[in-house]
């Protein structure tokens, strides 16, 4: 059960990363985060953790 849970957070995880991001070079607006170069720079960074967890949710051992 742990793999998909690890999925799901990481693919949450990747969303609000591409959100930050876009937020950030000021393609969304409506935020504090809009146009600010902060999120820009950590919004793929945080986009890059939610893969790492997709990985390691997708290849998690199997216990045969």
């Amino acid at each position: 059960m742990r793999k998909p849970v690890l999925v799901a957070i990481g693919s949450l995880v990747v969303i609000m990363g591409v959100v930050f991001t876009l937020q950030g070079v000021g393609l969304i607006g409506g935020s504090a985060m809009t146009g600010s170069t902060l999120w820009a720079i950590l919004g793929p960074i945080i986009a890059l953790l939610g893969i790492a967890l997709i990985v390691v949710g997708l290849r998690g051992r199997t216990n045969n």
